[in-house]
């Protein structure tokens, strides 16, 4: 409990800096490290357009779970996912339903600090039951969450490789996990093997400008912070790796394995449904963007050439993360927007993956 309480202290002290601070930290700018980059819409620039077909397979979805809104009325696709412009028109095919096939083993992996509240709660931790009663084969990798991208990758590969035969690799991803597992896949052609596909929800793909904001000495301090189930990492090399400038370096550099088929689901939500936790930083994100999740924009959690699934109507932590049943107070308080129909969510994934590798990706 001690852990939680620091975690939460920790996320206090950055949040109350914020509201006061007036001096951020800022990278200058040096023409050789600026990795040339366009913000495009979705339809002309390279990506699938899978909306539609994943809104289908998640109202079944939701349908079938029986999902109910606060106000005890059936859930309502609308109202848990957003409906942008440009939607597709509906594909009015059945969503596949039933028992698993039996081709894909699904590996989680969290993101930056998911290690430090792992005690008392895991990113999808709501959504394994009924996953595994409809036979999926079902993982979880924690990272460490206080270390880089480039180590995380080494600790993803060895966790994956030892893993029981059988089942191509579907691995879903949150916030940092995505590049973490992007660079996995990168450094070990043998995991790129045994991988079907990846799914970035809510990823930290381009990195975050919140890896920007704050003096140095603010990022020594949260990770020298002792916290006992997540030991600190060499530097500031967890929030160092999350910068836009290193993440979008490491892109241009590294090709992603044309094997391996990319899925993303970017969230946002009002600022009024935002937790109280991650207030400040939305705040700071709205004057690049409003359209984040008080962490990540959307723009930058979407990986190239990717598949998108849709927008989730939640913050950085409800998308994934299922703090609101945490037997943890602290955590309740801070992240009180929490609830979401993860498990559904995580389903109609991998649902949506499931039929489009069965269909060649058409």
């Amino acid at each position: 409990m001690r852990s939680v309480r620091s975690f939460g202290v920790l996320f206090g002290f950055f949040a109350s800096f914020l509201l006061v601070a007036c001096s951020a930290r800022h990278a200058p700018v040096t023409p050789e490290a600026v990795t040339p980059c366009a913000l495009v819409p979705v339809g002309g620039s390279g990506f699938v357009d899978g909306r539609a077909r994943f809104r289908e397979i998640f109202r079944e979805v939701l349908a079938a779970r029986g999902e109910k809104s606060a106000s005890g009325e059936p859930c309502d696709d609308s109202a848990v996912l957003w409906k942008l412009a440009g939607e597709p028109a509906p594909t009015g095919r059945p969503a596949l339903s039933g028992t698993s096939r039996g081709a894909y083993r699904v590996v989680v992996v969290p993101g930056l600090l998911a290690e430090c509240v792992a005690e008392k709660t895991r990113a999808f931790d709501d959504a394994r039951e009924r996953l595994e009663n409809l036979g999926y084969k079902m993982d979880y990798i924690q990272t460490r969450g206080r270390r880089a991208s480039a180590v995380n990758a080494d600790f993803i590969h060895d966790a994956a490789m030892s893993m029981p035969p059988g089942g191509k690799l579907l691995f879903v991803t949150h916030s940092k996990g995505a590049p973490d597992t992007l660079e996995a896949l990168a450094k070990h052609p043998d995991l790129v093997e045994r991988t079907a596909a990846v799914v970035a929800v809510s990823g930290a793909v381009n990195g975050s400008p919140l890896a920007e904001a704050f003096p140095d000495f603010l990022y020594k301090l949260a990770n020298e912070m002792p916290l006992s189930t997540c030991p600190p990492g060499n530097g500031m090399e967890a929030v160092e790796c999350l910068r836009r400038s290193v993440r979008l370096s490491w892109l241009s550099a590294h090709p992603l394995p044309k094997s391996v088929r990319c899925y993303s689901l970017p969230a946002f939500a009002l600022r009024e449904n935002m937790s109280f936790a991650l207030l400040p930083f939305y705040d700071i994100l709205a004057g690049a963007d409003p359209v984040n999740d008080g962490m990540v924009l959307c723009s930058d959690a979407i990986i190239p050439g990717s598949v998108l699934l849709g927008y989730p109507n939640a913050d950085h932590m409800a998308v994934a993360m299922p703090l609101d049943k945490a037997n943890a107070p602290v955590l309740k308080g801070l992240y009180n927007k929490n609830a979401y129909p993860r498990a559904a969510l995580l389903e109609a994934v991998v649902r949506f993956v499931e039929e489009d590798l069965e269909r060649g990706g058409r």
